[in-house]
């Protein structure tokens, strides 16, 4: 096989977990013909994250060599990195070298104008900062990883694990990256993306005229609540109700009774044991079939799917708990 140069470029504050991932996954193996190697704007060592040092075996010179560059997340992410860092990936991206970016790496990429009119993805949580600092590019909250051939991104830690097989997929084939996945004990595909991994809270209200009413519909999920049932309640009609409620929540009504029911689906799926039909009844999502389509349409993946990456074992007799009471 022919030589594939991969160069991992470390920057000041880089991520070790981050960093820890491109070379194990393309380190060298029998059946790889990947040859590794971590740079940076020195030659001597950069200092990460966590506060100890580490040593580097090329500087920025070896990304002009490289058939693959991977850039892993860095700390201080809102400041870009030196202007020679961003020179040499200006490069890279230039002569058509791929760029893989794992987390906050994308931010780096970025600041090189690499990124600009695409579609990327980052760290949900960074997702924002992302746009912001550089408004010519698009963030997809929702994947793991995007390729855009020879610019690619992922999310968080994990991600850059599917992102970096991915590579190893496109390369040799999906019979070495899953032997590289067990080598690794990682998963060859994860189904989904970020969007189950993210804590969606309700809206902050920003008045409280409805408050009583949304706690009594949080006690209440396995019941039909409809908008007259809701107003009744409140003492309202139904349109002022409506009215209200999305001046002080900034949704409608149903979106947040679905964010709700599907909240306290994903609490039922972590933390017992009942069917999917019982989570659905109990969370007001009706049926199963139903809970499955508005869950792939929240999270982007099933519930069952969602189940097995978050379920947590519970004693006996837990979320065996009667429904509560009624209205």
């Amino acid at each position: 096989m022919n030589k594939h140069r991969v160069m991992v470029l470390a920057v000041d504050g880089v991520l070790p977990m981050d960093l820890g991932i491109p070379t194990q996954i393309f380190n060298a193996r029998p059946n790889t013909p990947y040859e590794l190697t971590v740079c940076g704007d020195t030659e001597e060592a950069v200092t990460t994250s966590s506060g100890f040092t580490l040593g580097l075996t090329a500087g920025l010179e070896a990304l002009a060599e490289a058939d693959t560059i991977i850039v892993p997340g860095f700390e201080d992410f809102r400041r870009p990195p030196r202007p020679r860092v961003r020179a040499a990936l200006k490069l890279a991206g230039r002569a058509g070298i791929r760029i893989a970016s794992i987390c906050t790496g994308a931010f780096a990429v970025s600041s090189a104008g690499l990124l600009d009119g695409r579609t990327v993805t980052t760290h949900w949580a960074m997702a924002d900062d992302l746009e912001e600092l550089y408004p010519r590019l698009r963030v997809d909250r929702n994947v793991l990883y995007i390729d855009n051939d020879t610019i690619l991104t992922s999310a968080g830690f994990t991600a850059g694990i599917d992102l970096c097989l991915h590579l190893v997929r496109k390369d040799l084939g999906a019979a070495v990256a899953n032997d590289i996945a067990r080598d690794i004990v990682a998963a060859p595909h994860r189904d989904g993306g970020q969007a189950q991994y993210i804590n969606r809270t309700l809206p902050t209200p920003q008045a409280t005229t409805l408050a009583d009413t949304r706690e009594r519909a949080l006690l209440h999920l396995e019941e039909e609540l409809t908008i007259p049932h809701l107003a009744d309640h409140a003492g309202v009609s139904p349109r002022t109700l409506t009215r209200l409620w999305r001046q002080e929540t900034g949704v409608s009504p149903h979106q947040w009774l679905l964010t709700a029911r599907i909240n306290r689906a994903r609490e039922l799926l972590e933390t017992t044991d009942l069917q999917v039909e019982q989570i659905a009844v109990r969370c007001g999502l009706g049926s199963g079939a139903n809970m499955r389509a508005r869950f792939r349409g929240a999270l982007g993946v099933t519930p069952t799917a969602y189940r097995r990456t978050f379920h947590h074992q519970v004693p006996d007799g837990a979320g065996r708990a009667g429904a509560a009471g009624r209205w």
